[in-house]
């Protein structure tokens, strides 16, 4: 059998589309290539949103262009949003690529190998609007215990520093029943957590002109037995109603956390990004959400160096950071985008300046976070244990994983005390903050857990991708209650 390795790149919606590629892969016949092996057919699935992400993507090409003219009958592949851009020009720049397709037709990819394959030329295939929503393609996820589950695709918003909405297009929603059915499945296999994903997830609804439809659907998902946590991202404040910070307050299985976007703490650069709220009605919202739920954890997004950014503008970003207090954030520096409106800006802020705002931004933001976090020191949290959380767990003998508020700890075991699988919940007392993670030496105890054993079963069942690999969950078309674990590979599939 034909092995496969898929790359991922960029947010949130490319990791899930990555795991449909591997389902539509997987449903074709093809095996998970074991770590360290030389793939068959290796997929690149790209983003556009950064600088770098076309030379990262052609540096990756050039290295396994000796890799392929020694191993016959080897595949490359690129998709995602990188692909959606550039279309031809990358078979033009590295003519060793055997297939390209966008973000509109990832179900095509068995097909365009196939062909490939079969005329021995490159094929490129690039759809500019959606035929099929990707949540009814096969998907092999990656864990047992906590799953994406996509509200809508698209974003009908015009940042001008934002390329996705060309890419992605305009925004398609989901009927609330097929997202619902999707998540009772996803429970009925083990899953305890699901996240609710879009490009601008609360403006779910606007497709058939429910602008109540998102809050409606939390509050659904409160009533799915089984299913202990749910998240969502990312909103935009435009979208953000009190319905929401309702639903999310009075449904307990909503988490208390909020990833909430700023982009910028200036009403003239929000303006220039053509983002639609000021730094007030920001503020406001994150008011209104801690009234609600004072113990949630907020994090953002945040651009440094938008052309005309002056230094005014950046201090009120800082200002923004100490009223907002943000448990976390994403930083980054502004790179021009080919075909967005910001590339052609005027006043384009010089790189060592951007550099140095950069550092004090995140100098602040560390500091802010650690003060958040130690006000969590005594407390007692649940956290759900996760795989791949913790990088140093082997070292330092912890074990890690999420808490309610998506903050992520890392406790001690005492001895003597049965090892929690990944996808059980326990509960500890957190002893220390750091501004990135909190530590737990004060240990309380174990619940064991449907997604635990999911998990155990997983580890039990070695898939035909090697000795010691762990098949992944593939799901069918949604239907309600327990099903079995399907196997990796002809079993039934959803995304």
């Amino acid at each position: 059998m034909r092995t496969y390795e898929v790359r991922t790149y960029g947010c949130q919606m490319n990791v899930h589309d990555s795991e449909r590629l591997r389902g539509l892969l997987e449903d074709a016949g093809y095996v998970r290539a074991p770590e360290g092996d030389e793939a068959d057919v290796v997929v690149f699935n790209t983003c556009a949103v950064r600088e770098n992400a076309d030379n990262k993507l052609y540096g990756n090409l050039g290295h396994l262009a000796p890799v392929k003219a020694r191993k016959p009958g080897m595949q490359i592949a690129v998709g995602g949003c990188l692909a959606q851009k550039d279309k031809a020009s990358i078979t033009k720049k590295a003519p060793w690529v055997d297939v390209v397709f966008g973000t509109h037709n990832i179900g095509s990819l068995p097909a365009l190998l196939e062909r490939s394959r079969v005329e021995q030329e490159s094929q490129v295939e690039i759809l500019e609007a959606l035929e099929v929503f990707p949540s009814t393609l096969p998907t092999r996820r990656e864990s047992p215990y906590s799953a994406w589950v996509s509200v809508s695709v698209g974003c009908n918003n015009t940042c001008t520093f934002c390329i996705v909405p060309a890419l992605r297009g305009r925004e398609k929603d989901r009927r609330p029943g097929e997202i619902l059915s999707e998540v009772e499945a996803l429970v009925g296999e083990g899953v305890l957590e699901v996240t609710l994903l879009g490009q601008n997830v609360n403006s779910y609804g606007v497709e058939f002109g429910d602008r109540y439809a998102f809050s409606k659907l939390l509050r659904a998902c409160g009533g799915i037995d089984g299913l202990e946590r749910v998240r969502f991202t990312s909103p935009h404040p435009r979208d953000f109603t009190a319905d929401v910070i309702e639903a999310m307050a009075e449904t307990p299985n909503v988490m208390p956390s909020l990833h909430m976007p700023l982009q910028s703490g200036s009403d003239a650069v929000l303006k220039a990004m053509r983002r639609s709220y000021r730094r007030d009605r920001y503020l406001k919202i994150i008011e209104d959400v801690r009234a609600a739920m004072p113990d949630a954890a907020i994090t953002t997004d945040i651009i440094v160096g938008f052309p005309g950014e002056t230094e005014e503008d950046f201090q009120g970003t800082l200002d923004v950071v100490r009223q907002a207090r943000f448990a976390g954030a994403f930083t980054f520096q502004y790179s021009k985008r080919p075909g967005t409106p910001a590339e052609s800006m005027e006043n384009q802020v010089p790189r060592d300046v951007v550099q140095d705002r950069y550092e004090r931004l995140v100098a602040l933001q560390d500091d802010m976070a650690w003060a958040e976090n130690k006000l969590i020191v005594g407390r007692s949290v649940e956290v759900l244990v996760a795989e791949g959380e913790g990088r140093k767990d082997a070292a330092t003998h912890r074990l890690s994983g999420r808490a309610r508020d998506n903050r992520l700890v890392h406790f001690a075991l005492p001895e003597g005390v049965e090892t929690p699988r990944p996808g059980d919940i326990v509960t500890v007392e957190v002893t220390y903050a750091a501004p990135h993670h909190l530590n737990a030496d004060v240990f309380g105890e174990v619940r064991r857990t449907r997604a635990g054993d999911a998990w155990q079963r997983g580890q039990e069942t070695p898939d035909s991708s090697g000795p010691g690999v762990v098949p992944g969950v593939m799901l069918g078309m949604p239907t309600v209650g327990a099903q079995p674990i399907a196997p990796a590979v002809g079993g039934c599939q959803i995304g």
